[in-house]
């Protein structure tokens, strides 16, 4: 198995930033808190950052050094829909400066953080939410059976960005500044909402007609549930962030709005989260192969852990509270296999098969 190498340093590395990262903002928003569960997720959050650090030092050496491999990636029709990986590792990490990080670097600095690498994230979302399906419908040769869950990973970093964005409304001065940023975050969760449910549609038409295909693409399943539950979490955190942007009746109608949608949604990832884990099951009794692509079992859980804390938040409910622990154990547990493998496999001896870096 091929490791970690500057001459080839894939978007999808930044899958492993967001994966570690949302570990810590899940951790310190989980509506039952343990004895060293925040101290667990700062060393998380720190450990996120300095590997974002790296993987960006690492990406702009290789497009210094390797520019004719680098300048093919956007060319790959599944590699390019990674692009939307990085902007969401900088969102994970700057929404985790202001949830968790503040306790080692202080809240102003935080904060600071925070509005860099939102307005960095938020950027590069738009842009690959706009570039990569422009190069799927002008320039990617696909098939009919080419939908998979990678998909969805450019058009999701605009639901963070909404989720992220939610964040740093308290800092704003009330009123306009404030009420702005707001409806541009309402805007971005439309905006990724429908593409998602787009593309949704498409996986499950692929499914049901084309089946499961190649076994190292189904942990790619997985990704669904970030559109779902990263969309609970947007909703929520806007609607509970809400003041001081818009009258005290619309205040209340958002957080009504939130309320139905997360639930309803909520129903729908359960089933999706179902059906992934049979489809993984049954797989893996077959050989699941390892690579990147096992990142997708970390953030998508995530963010369901972090949109069913903001329900159990506002409806009150004990079980949303208990469903929400559950997810968490699932997440640690996922978080830590994955880790520990991608460790292993490019740090232990090089092995032929499925390389780690591509993972296809």
């Amino acid at each position: 198995m091929a490791r970690f190498s500057l001459s080839n340093v894939t978007p999808n590395w930044f899958a492993s930033v967001m994966g570690t990262g949302i570990v810590a903002n899940a951790a310190v928003t989980l509506p039952v808190q343990f004895p060293g569960l925040r101290t667990a997720a700062l060393l998380i959050w720190v450990a996120a950052s300095a590997w974002l650090m790296f993987l960006v030092v690492a990406t702009a050496v290789h497009w210094g050094r390797h520019s004719p491999v680098a300048r093919q990636h956007h060319l790959n029709p599944v590699m390019a829909h990674f692009y939307g990986a990085p902007p969401m590792a900088l969102l994970t990490v700057g929404a985790g400066a202001v949830l968790v990080g503040k306790d080692l670097i202080g809240l102003q600095a935080a904060v600071a953080v925070d509005v860099v690498l939102w307005v960095l994230g938020t950027l590069g979302g738009l842009f690959s939410a706009v570039l990569v399906p422009y190069l799927a419908f002008t320039k990617h040769e696909n098939s009919a059976d080419s939908a998979f869950g990678g998909w969805l990973m450019p058009v999701v970093p605009p639901m963070v960005s909404a989720a992220t964005g939610a964040l740093l409304l308290p800092f704003l001065p009330a009123g306009q500044p404030r009420e702005t940023l707001l409806f541009a975050c309402y805007a971005m969760f439309g905006l990724s909402l429908l593409a998602s449910v787009i593309v949704i549609v498409q996986i499950w038409q692929r499914l049901a007609v084309h089946k499961v295909g190649p076994r190292g693409m189904v942990p790619t399943l997985w990704i669904v549930l970030g559109p779902l539950g990263q969309s609970i979490t947007a909703a929520n955190l806007l609607a509970g962030n809400s003041g001081g942007a818009v009258d005290r009746s619309l205040s209340v109608a958002l957080m009504d709005f939130a309320i139905i949608y997360g639930v309803a949604t909520l129903g729908f990832a359960m089933m999706w989260l179902g059906i992934a884990a049979i489809i993984t099951v049954r797989t893996a009794r077959q050989g699941l192969p390892f690579s990147l692509t096992w990142w997708s079992f970390t953030f998508p859980v995530g963010t369901c852990v972090t949109g069913t804390a903001g329900l159990a938040l506002h409806t009150g409910l004990a079980a949303i509270a208990a469903l929400s622990v559950a997810l968490f154990a699932l997440l640690v547990a996922a978080w830590i296999t994955v880790a520990t493998r991608t460790l292993g496999e490019n740090l232990g001896p090089v092995r032929r098969g499925t390389s780690v870096v591509t993972g296809l």
